[in-house]
């Protein structure tokens, strides 16, 4: 999973970037600090996977990673190659979603780019950028469509048609991910990779004194993402850098102090898996113990696939076990004895949390 980080400039964007891949960004009070994407592995917390440590106690516990991208900060005019715009455009082409930094707290001390914090006008301003860029992409498409209709495929004219509903669509302010298709348009548009059709996660930084508390700014960003259709949450990146500078035993009493009962990290990714529809299945072993990512509705065998192409084209079948139930009775021999290891086959939809053992043929 791929993540871009993004933002107006000055929005805390690089600082929450810091804090949470500790890839050390430079965060500086003044534009495009921040050119080329820095990038920052992150490990998926999952309690899970730290009990089944303590249970097998493996050579490795290898958890599933998360790729943050922190990309330049957008100006207007960016679709049309202002500021870093073209670079912008592209970097966020490569991300499977988008988190969007939102500045929701006032200080004198930080400049803002518009003078002013308003956080529905600044997602305004890169929404507006991205559907841009998808105007003009949508509109290539069209009028190549319209070329190849006179090839007498109906196809082209499908793809024209639905390329003018579209335009209109983005043209009155609207991203191309509210813009409703049937199934066999939604392929196509999909195939069309447009900005504006990705996931968004809108994170609002939000100052100290507001943490447990949403803000007027705050209430408005969730609002304006519940009607995108899109994800939202409250972080303060100043103290995400805090927590991110204490040691581990440290952490959890700095959290409770502060009344929060997860680190923003780890809302942030649980809300990531949310928005992307991903769920994680377990491995163990005395090599190690693992934590594999995969889409939701995801079967046996393409999760097999993950581990190793071999392990999908010679599926048997999954001997599965759901993480609670072999957390509650200490081992899967004692699953066994009770039945309670399934054996499944093929057509089996992997469950977020599956213990799984995949049998296969070399």
């Amino acid at each position: 999973m791929k993540l871009g980080v993004v933002g107006l400039p000055n929005v805390g964007k690089s600082t929450l970037f810091n804090a949470i891949t500790n890839a050390g960004a430079q965060a500086a009070n003044y534009p495009f600090c921040t050119i080329e994407p820095n990038t920052g592995i992150v490990a998926v917390p999952d309690s899970r996977l730290d009990k089944l440590g303590e249970m097998y106690h493996p050579r490795k516990t290898i958890p599933a990673t998360v790729e943050f991208l922190d990309i330049a900060g957008l100006v207007k005019g960016a679709s049309k190659g202002e500021g870093l715009g073209n670079k912008f455009l592209s970097h966020i082409r490569e991300v499977d979603a988008i988190v969007h930094v939102v500045r929701c707290f006032e200080d004198d001390n930080i400049i803002h780019v518009d003078g002013s914090v308003d956080p529905v006008r600044d997602i305004e301003t890169i929404n507006l950028e991205l559907i841009f860029a998808d105007m003009e992409a949508v509109q290539k498409r069209g009028e190549k469509a319209a070329k190849l209709m006179k090839t007498g495929e109906k196809k082209y004219v499908v793809e024209k048609e639905l390329a003018d509903k579209l335009y209109s669509h983005l043209e009155s302010g609207k991203p191309a991910r509210t813009f409703e298709v049937e199934s066999d348009e939604k392929q196509i548009v999909d195939s069309w990779f447009l900005l504006t059709n990705k996931k968004v996660l809108y994170v609002a930084n939000i100052a100290e004194e507001d943490i447990g508390q949403d803000s007027l700014f705050v209430t408005k960003v969730k609002e304006l993402a519940q009607q995108e259709g899109a994800e939202a949450l409250a972080i303060s990146a100043g103290i995400e850098e805090d927590i991110a500078a204490l040691p581990d035993n440290e952490k959890a009493e700095f959290l409770s102090a502060l009344g929060i009962g997860k680190s923003g990290l780890d809302r942030l990714i649980q809300t990531s898996y949310s928005l992307l529809g991903l769920i994680s299945f377990l491995t163990i072993g005395e090599d190690e113990c693992r934590a594999w990512t995969v889409a939701k509705g995801t079967k046996a065998p393409q999760a097999a696939g993950k581990i190793h192409t071999d392990f999908e084209r010679g599926f048997i079948r999954a001997e599965v076990v759901p993480f609670d139930t072999l957390a509650s009775l200490g081992s899967i021999a004692a699953c066994r004895e009770k039945g309670l290891v399934r054996s499944e086959g093929k057509e089996y939809v992997m469950q977020d949390g599956d213990v799984t053992l995949f049998r296969f043929n070399v």
